[in-house]
């Protein structure tokens, strides 16, 4: 099964750990908040509408500090962006701690969604340049179930210290506990190298004297790429993430579900989407990245449609966590290496990154949406209704999109499929681009 771990480099291996890990804390930070927040709105009185505000703030922040470090992984290098982020995003996570009321938590929460989108884009680009092409679905995707890690750290964590500390410092010393990634800066800048192909990219630019702007991706060339990259992150993270936002609400108003059985729901959620991770990385490789967009994404509305409709109760409810999380988060994993293989090495950060953050600023939108729709009809019937809008969306954007498997990525504005040269250029570059939909 990890045949293919065994042949990488050891160059290869530095990377794919060091990105294992950023992305693990970045998710473990993300996530502390979640427990933090329900103390928060206790000991400082605050409305459900002031919580939301912190969500959604840090959630466009991070969209926007996403897509700005992503076009700073193309200027300055993919190894240095993501130190910095992983800095950033611990710094502010440490400063939180220290909030004495909301407005100054809500201005530290948007300073620390920054970072958290940048750390994604950088790590995800730098993997992609480093693996190989016949290992680099699975790299990338298995990567990605560090989130799965960070998840289960943050929960024990919280856990912890919430049972045994005073409420009044349980909520800052976890958030002070956010600074000790940072020190993963140190194995970062021991271990990894700029990718060889990014060099060769940033000296022909240099020497040029002028290379694509921030607005490069949105150039008639690259438009359809971006448009479409974007809605395929929308259905996949945007709506993946309204449904996993709105189930805990939907189990104890509609399902009425205790919550003890809501501690062991969340941790079959997260084994779940762990085992999703690995199962899509390998799939990616095996069938192509947009077969295993498509089977994760019907299976993942006909999970959410069994949990709305099906009459399920106790037990099997609970269970039914492991194939939600197993295809509607699982599927994250395969965004990474077809990111990747869409966008040419000039562009490959800022059009990463826009597409995935895209996805997750959307996400605040349709978690709204379902929320307007449940005042008309059941909030059943409103999941349901955004999971099949939003993923039908996403099956139309891969079948738009060119099949990218197996591409060997070039310096500058091309790469290539099985000895075949298939551009996907980036702002006025000379170079044939593959029509949406080529396979």
């Amino acid at each position: 099964m990890f045949k293919w771990y065994r042949e990488l480099t050891k160059r290869e291996r530095n990377t794919f750990w060091g990105c294992f890990a950023g992305w693990a804390i970045d998710a473990m930070d993300a996530q502390l908040f979640s427990f933090v927040l329900p103390v928060l709105i206790a000991a400082w009185a605050m409305t459900t509408a002031q919580a939301g505000y912190l969500a959604t703030a840090t959630l466009f922040s991070a969209a926007v500090g996403g897509w700005a470090c992503g076009y700073l992984a193309d200027r300055f290098g993919r190894v240095r962006v993501m130190q910095f982020t992983i800095l950033w995003f611990s710094l502010f996570t440490f400063l939180a701690g220290f909030s004495q009321n909301f407005e100054q938590l809500i201005i530290v929460r948007v300073l620390q969604g920054l970072g958290f989108g940048g750390e994604w884009a950088a790590g995800a680009v730098l993997m992609g340049e480093i693996i190989r092409p016949e290992h680099r679905g699975k790299a990338v995707g298995c990567v990605q179930s560090g989130f799965g890690i960070g998840w289960s750290v943050a929960a024990i964590l919280a856990g912890v210290i919430l049972a045994h500390v005073p409420a009044d410092y349980a909520w800052r010393t976890l958030l002070m506990i956010g600074v000790l990634p940072g020190f993963l800066v140190l194995y970062l800048r021991r271990r990894l190298e700029e990718p060889e192909l990014y060099r060769q990219t940033r000296a022909a630019i240099d020497a040029a004297g002028r290379g694509p702007g921030l607005g490069a991706i949105f150039q008639p060339n690259m438009l359809p790429v971006t448009i479409l990259a974007s809605l395929l992150a929308f259905g996949v993270i945007g709506v993946g993430g309204a449904i996993v936002n709105w189930l805990p609400t939907f189990m104890k108003t509609v399902r009425h579900l205790s919550p003890s059985a809501s501690g062991y729901y969340v941790f079959l959620v997260t084994g779940g989407s762990f085992f999703g991770f690995l199962a899509s990385a390998y799939l990616s490789d095996l069938l192509g990245r947009r077969r295993t967009f498509q089977l994760f994404l019907v299976c993942s509305w006909l999970v959410t449609i069994a949990y709305m409709f099906l009459p399920l109760s106790g037990w099997g409810l609970i269970l039914m966590g492991i194939p939600f999380g197993f295809f509607t988060i699982g599927n994250y994993a395969a965004l990474g290496p077809f990111f990747t293989e869409l966008f040419p090495t000039a562009v490959r950060g800022s059009g990463q990154s826009f597409a995935y953050n895209f996805g997750k600023a959307a996400g605040a939108v349709a978690v709204s949406c379902i929320g307007v729709l449940a005042q008309w009809i059941t909030l059943a019937e409103a999941i349901g209704l955004i999971a099949l809008l939003g993923y039908s969306i996403a099956i139309v954007a891969t079948l738009l999109l060119p099949e990218t498997k197996g591409i060997s990525l070039k310096p500058g504005f091309g790469q290539t499929v099985d000895g075949d040269d298939r551009s996907i250029e980036a702002a006025s570059t000379p170079t044939e681009q593959p029509a949406p939909g080529r396979p």
